[in-house]
């Protein structure tokens, strides 16, 4: 249980970056170039991780890192530039926050991890939430608008399954890099040919997109994915509800926003939301199985002598090759 409150912390990392990058690209970032700019926050945040893990994928990794790259990076970052143009934050956020019942919708067909009640109560209770702490009505939402926020919902749900539905123990770091990597490259070439050349950026800029490839792209999406790998995908979307929570309390804290009774009710819900649906105890720590009674009146058995079971052996598993890195 404590190891599961403690992947579930690191994964709380994603969310929380996710949510300053709103502030950090409204304030500082060109709002003109979107294609550029994901192309920008997507390869130097994965050619970072690669020089950390020094790994090339192999195998079946070439083509799943170029899928996972075009769902998780190049047309989600898009979608979302395009979203939050065409839609108030308040409406495109609620629209994210039906993630954690799309994650958890997936992760039934393709991981075979069907949904407990208490996650199904948490993604109910998280979103409205949300809706309770963003949601101020209709007013200024576009139809196209709301069908990108849908797309992006369902693409990057669907990536995440996928990735972890690909999962062969490849390292983290080298799986999330290839996915960033690829992704920045599928949007290079789209920003070349419909923005031109790349934009001049000022000193504020520059660090910026230093602070947006590092910490809400580098970092977010390495603690997002090990959360996936150690967690069940309804968690690891109840979990990112925490995304529009850092939203309200950064723009209370940094641009004098204030925060209402009904924002508060709904920060409530939401941690509710998370909580609802953290992992369910497998049993109590240090139980082992219950040891055998003999019937009553029968001396008890003796003790059978069974050979131990085979192992393989450290040298023999360093030898086995990995499916999706160099050995």
């Amino acid at each position: 249980m404590e190891n599961n409150a403690r992947w579930a912390a690191l994964t709380a990392v994603a969310p929380v970056a996710w949510g300053t990058n709103y502030w950090v690209t409204r304030e500082f970032l060109p709002p003109d170039t979107p294609l550029y700019g994901a192309a920008l926050r997507a390869l130097p945040a994965g050619l970072v991780l690669l020089g950390l893990c020094r790994q090339r994928p192999r195998g079946a990794c070439w083509w799943q890192s170029a899928v996972l790259g075009l769902l998780n990076v190049s047309v989600f970052f898009v979608l979302v530039y395009a979203a939050s143009q065409l839609l108030p934050t308040s409406i495109a956020s609620t629209v994210m926050a039906l993630s954690p019942l799309a994650m958890m919708l997936l992760a039934w067909p393709l991981l075979s991890e069907r949904p407990g009640l208490p996650h199904l109560a948490g993604a109910a209770i998280g979103l409205g939430g949300v809706c309770l702490m963003l949601l101020t009505g209709t007013a200024g939402a576009r139809a196209s608008g709301l069908l990108a926020s849908a797309a992006a919902m369902l693409v990057s749900s669907t990536g995440y399954i996928l990735a972890k539905r690909w999962n062969t123990g490849t390292d983290v770091l080298a799986s999330t890099a290839w996915q960033l990597i690829a992704g920045g490259l599928f949007l290079l070439p789209a920003a070349a040919a419909v923005e031109g050349p790349p934009p001049a950026l000022s000193a504020p800029e520059l660090l910026a997109f230093g602070y947006v490839a590092l910490v809400a792209t580098a970092l977010a999406f390495t603690a997002w994915f090990t959360g996936l790998r150690h967690l069940p995908a309804g968690t690891v979307g109840l979990v990112g509800l925490l995304n529009p929570v850092t939203g309200v309390l950064l723009g209370t804290a940094v641009a004098g926003e204030v925060l209402t009774a009904r924002q508060l009710c709904g920060l409530a819900l939401v941690l509710v939301g998370v909580v609802l649906g953290r992992p369910a105890r497998a049993g109590r720590r240090g139980a082992g199985p219950a040891p055998l009674r003999p019937a009553t009146g029968k001396p008890p058995p003796r003790a059978l002598h069974l050979q131990p079971p085979v192992r393989i052996g450290e040298e023999e598993q360093k030898a086995a090759p990995r499916a999706c890195q160099d050995e």
